[in-house]
């Protein structure tokens, strides 16, 4: 049986919350609407849900017969409904997609956090930060080389 005392739902809730907030931070800093508020908000409901669970689950008579998994299951399905209305068509484009798989990390990195499983948690909120800046260096290295970039600029073959 878990016990979780006060200070143990500090930590797990604060790492959430600064985990969210970095990788929140390179989303502000890179212009996106989705910024540090809401990347830590993901983090901390995600944290939140999955410490309720383990609360709930320390309380029963049998924990055998309960799953904490099923919380963190339903949250990664949440987080995709809000992730469904970041994504939009702007200009015969799509857009939002970056930032709805970014909100769906950190609902893992939450999940990570709430279960206490913390260097998974820090070590996927650098992968994420890894993704956002050197991926986006890269595909910008590449982009010139797109079909669509080389035929807006008259040299199709």
């Amino acid at each position: 049986m878990i016990v979780l005392t006060t200070i143990d739902l500090i930590i797990r809730i604060a790492i959430a919350i600064g985990l969210g907030m970095v990788i929140g931070l390179e989303r502000t800093l890179a212009g996106k609407t989705a910024g540090m508020r809401t990347y830590s908000m993901v983090t901390l409901g995600s944290c939140l849900f999955i410490l309720i669970s383990e609360i709930i689950l320390s309380t029963l008579p049998n924990p055998a017969l309960a799953n904490p998994l099923l919380i963190a299951s339903a949250i990664i399905t949440g987080i995709g409904f809000i992730g469904a209305g970041l994504v939009m068509f702007k200009e015969h484009k799509l857009t939002g997609i970056t930032t709805a798989a970014g909100l769906w990390v950190s609902a893992g990195v939450g999940i990570a956090s709430g279960f206490g499983l913390f260097d998974l948690a820090i070590i996927a909120t650098v992968g994420a930060l890894l993704v956002f800046t050197i991926m986006w260096i890269v595909e910008n290295i590449f982009k010139k080389y797109s079909y669509n970039e080389l035929e807006q600029n008259g040299e199709k073959n």
